[in-house]
């Protein structure tokens, strides 16, 4: 009997398009629809995923290749596991086959990535890392029918380790002419606040380019990702620019500095730096364009990750440390043990302290001077408007008040 299948494919159940991280399930569905009724054998999924690295050296390549038109390839598996879905429609089996009715049918699967860290997904020059789910109908007289569905990996990479939050700056300069034709040095200096971004930040970029030449010079700034590959004891680079920004042209003995010029990451794969055969790095190259000579550049290292930047790295730490040390002072300042105020005693005289003492009059003197009782008054003296504003004082201090008087500053 002919099995006649309209339809195999492999749906799963989350289909947002969001990556897998390790250790987490992949579960879908098989669906399979069959024309007529009919017998299979077998049908099962696989989840595979492997690292592949390969490529061909074509005559007149590298002379470390061993012959003209030589290939290599390295593979390196991550996933190998086999699933046999649960219930088939049908339970009449005779001779190991499977009876299915016409129609519609659906298989359930699921399985588990490994626990260790994966390798984030890729597909490059070179090599790529992919991950994927095989269903295989296995029909009786005739060929297996097999479909696949890849699934994305990811591989996280935290950019708030503090070996991606501190600075990194660099610099150098080139003589631009020949001989003694030289028309002076051009300078060069760059530094990036943290080594770590994540795709859709932009990149604040500090630098400075003095012309000392004659010439009018452009500087530029460059993201580049470099694939490398390994594979039978041989390596494959290649390297590509993914974004770049320009700065405005230098005339001759000019100065351009960069205070934050930003560069914006785009969609780009995280660094790939945990697979033995395949990495994938990031830099941001800073050069300068002069014409009729090899441009000036310098590079700094960038990391690709997937954790953003949360705002507490080695700068509010650095922040808290040098405010610790501008406090230093401080505890050399302060004795041990604080000395106690002194005495008002010891620094009014015995005329002036009784001169300030209030009188102890009697309450009921006090309300027959006022005419009301003393609690009242108080009460008015409290929510009585603040008195007018002048500029001109109408008791002025005069010359010899000052005499017989202790004045306190505060």
């Amino acid at each position: 009997m002919v099995v006649k299948v309209k339809a195999l494919a492999i749906v799963f159940d989350s289909e947002d398009g969001s990556a897998y991280g390790s250790g987490e399930a992949v579960s879908g569905r098989v669906l399979l629809e069959l024309s007529v009724p009919a017998r299979i054998r077998a049908l099962r999924v696989l989840g595979r995923g492997c690292a592949r690295a390969s490529w061909t050296d074509g005559p007149g390549s590298a002379p470390a290749a061993p012959s003209p038109g030589h290939g290599y390839r390295e593979e390196v598996d991550y996933l190998n596991v086999t699933h046999t879905p649960p219930g088939a429609t049908g339970e009449d089996v005779a001779e190991g086959f499977i009876c299915l009715p016409s129609g519609k049918h659906e298989f359930p699967f699921s399985f588990q990535l490994p626990q260790g860290p994966l390798v984030t997904s890729f597909c490059g020059k070179h090599g790529s890392v992919q991950y994927w789910v095989s269903a295989i109908l296995q029909r009786p007289s005739m060929q297996d029918l097999i479909v696949h569905r890849e699934f994305p990996v990811i591989s996280h990479v935290d950019v708030n380790s503090p070996t991606l939050l501190s600075p990194i700056s660099t610099n150098t300069e080139k003589m631009v002419g020949c001989w003694f034709f030289t028309s002076g040095p051009i300078f060069l200096s760059a530094k990036i606040e943290r080594q770590g971004y994540c795709n859709g930040e932009a990149i604040p970029i500090y630098a400075e380019i003095e012309n000392c030449s004659s010439r009018l010079i452009v500087p530029k700034a460059t993201i580049y990702q470099t694939q490398t590959c390994l594979a039978n004891g041989k390596t494959k680079t290649f390297k590509q620019e993914v974004a770049s920004v320009r700065g405005n042209h230098i005339g001759s003995g000019s100065t351009d500095t960069w205070n934050g010029k930003t560069l914006k990451i785009p969609p780009v794969t995280p660094s790939i730096l945990n697979c033995s055969i395949i990495r994938v790095e990031y830099s941001l190259a800073v050069l300068v364009q002069i014409p009729g000579a090899k441009k000036l550049r310098v590079e700094l290292p960038l990391v690709i990750g997937t954790i953003p930047y949360n705002g507490f790295g080695s700068r509010s730490s650095s922040l808290c440390s040098q405010f610790s040390m501008d406090m230093s002072w401080l505890t050399l300042a302060l004795p041990e043990q604080p000395e106690a105020p002194p005495n008002y005693a010891d620094v009014v005289s015995q005329e002036e302290f009784e001169r300030h003492t209030p009188s102890n009059s009697e309450p009921d003197e006090l309300e027959r001077e006022i005419g009301r009782p003393v609690f009242a008054y108080i009460q008015e003296f409290r929510f009585q408007p603040p008195p007018l504003y002048s500029e001109i004082d109408p008791h002025p201090v005069q010359a010899d008040d000052h005499r017989g008087r202790v004045l306190f500053s505060v």
